[in-house]
């Protein structure tokens, strides 16, 4: 019998130790309610579950980031609303000033509440204000400007896309077609664009035929744009042989289908476009190539540029070149880097809207501020269309941003967090563990003493 070393007692207090160990570990779990305390106890699964957790607070930030900028713009459109109510007073005025049963007298005390107007949409304009910014004074205006005309019949560049970056895009234009659908017009085989004309406008038209005199022989015809504007007319045009040879009213050449064939009546067509248009990026990339077909508003949304075009359109020999400059409001509704969403916000004062100059003490000043006043009413709608569709945009990044970080955190949860049922067990197996070692230890300390019946 050996007393210097107690193998049995060394095994036992060896297990003891480990019974110990694991004992406390799985304390340390229920305790804190996680799997993953320290790097020891899951090595992979803490990096992983480290960076589920920056994307989850990202995605929280996110969301509230989301939802100042709905706070923001709303901000913005409530201004916009009693710039609405100001436009729609003076526009009253206007009309009320037109009426002739108005004096000079009359018309001067209008004028005077159309400048205290002017005053306070300026104010508006300039007060307006989130958190010490201040939103429509032209700040955070985006635009687009033709620097290099091109010969493909665009005539104007709006920014359409507020992420658009501050740099030169030039836009192409192939497969290119400008005609008139004159089909709904009774008696006219065709309507063509007159080939001494230009920058007819893409659009709908109307055709006024009268005075015709009932035995084929002459008629006046006035055609006007679809704003009700005059753009040609003719009296006592020869209809009586216009299948022969074509009339020209204006930017068109009108032929008949029959001798005698005209009669009186108001008729529409339409100037339609087909188009190719592609824009590129200042390093030669295609940012979007869009076909048009049967175009008939002059307009066309590609590349995030609002292009507007007429009859000119054609295939581009030389390009045109539009710069996009100025500042937009950057909301950052992602977890990483570069996940924005820009906004712009144009300038709202008098003189951003036209009505700086407005004068309505005469007639014929009251009369065309009707006109005037009818366009800022339009911009301002368009101007809280836009913010309405960016903050219902936003509504819907944060219902998003919200299901991400739901689903992000339970996958988290599955790689970090401690199953308390399996855990219990694993603690109740190392706590008799423990007692069992103890006991063992105190029968294993016993045994040397054996030694001692051999000295009696």
């Amino acid at each position: 019998m050996r007393i210097n070393h107690n193998i049995a007692a060394l095994n036992t207090y060896r297990q003891l130790g480990q019974a110990n160990n694991a004992q406390s570990n799985s304390m340390e779990k229920l305790s804190s309610g996680l799997r993953i305390n320290n790097a020891s106890d899951d090595a992979a699964g803490l990096a992983i579950s480290e960076k589920m957790r920056g994307q989850i607070r990202g995605l929280d930030q996110a969301q509230k980031n989301a939802q100042d900028g709905v706070s923001m713009i709303q901000t913005a459109e409530g201004a916009l609303n009693e710039t609405h109510s100001i436009l729609q007073r003076m526009r009253e005025l206007a009309v009320q000033s037109s009426n002739d049963t108005n004096t000079d007298a009359d018309r001067t005390e209008i004028q005077k509440e159309v400048e205290q107007l002017k005053s306070e949409v300026n104010r508006i304009s300039t007060d307006t204000e989130f958190n010490s910014k201040t939103l429509m004074d032209g700040s955070f205006e985006k635009g687009a400007a033709i620097s290099t005309a091109g010969d493909t019949g665009i005539t104007g560049a709006k920014v359409f896309d507020a992420n658009l970056n501050n740099e030169t895009y030039s836009v192409t234009t192939t497969s290119t077609t400008v005609d008139v659908d004159a089909s709904a017009v009774t008696g006219v085989n065709s309507i063509a664009i007159n080939s001494g004309s230009s920058d007819v406008a893409v659009g709908r038209y109307t055709m006024e035929v009268s005075n015709y005199d009932g035995t084929g022989e002459t008629a006046d015809i006035v055609i006007k744009d679809s704003d009700g504007n005059e753009v040609g007319s003719t009296a006592s045009a020869n209809v009586s042989s216009w299948n022969a040879s074509n009339i020209t009213v204006g930017d068109f050449d009108i032929t008949g289908t029959t001798d005698g064939s005209a009669t009186d009546g108001t008729y529409s067509f339409e100037v339609q476009a087909d188009a190719t248009f592609a824009v590129k990026a200042q390093d030669g990339t295609t940012v979007e190539t869009k076909t048009i077909t049967d175009n008939t508003t002059g307009k066309t949304n590609v590349g995030g540029l609002e292009l507007s075009f007429d009859s000119d359109l054609g295939d581009s020999a030389v390009d045109t070149s539009i710069d996009v400059t100025g500042n937009t409001l950057s909301f950052h509704i992602g977890a990483n880097e570069n996940q924005t969403t820009n906004l712009s916000l144009n300038a709202m004062s008098s003189e951003a809207l036209g009505v700086q100059s407005l004068d309505l003490t005469t007639t014929t000043g009251a009369e065309g501020a009707i006109t005037t006043i009818n366009d800022a009413i339009e911009t301002v709608s368009s101007e809280r269309s836009k913010l309405g569709a960016t903050q219902n945009r936003l509504d819907h990044t944060i219902n998003n941003l919200g299901t991400s970080s739901e689903n992000l955190t339970a996958a988290e949860s599955r790689i970090r967090d401690v199953d308390m049922a399996q855990e219990m067990m694993n603690q109740t197996k190392s706590s008799i563990l423990a007692q069992a070692s103890q006991a063992m230890l105190a029968k294993a300390n016993q045994q040397p003493q054996g030694v001692l019946q051999l000295l009696r």
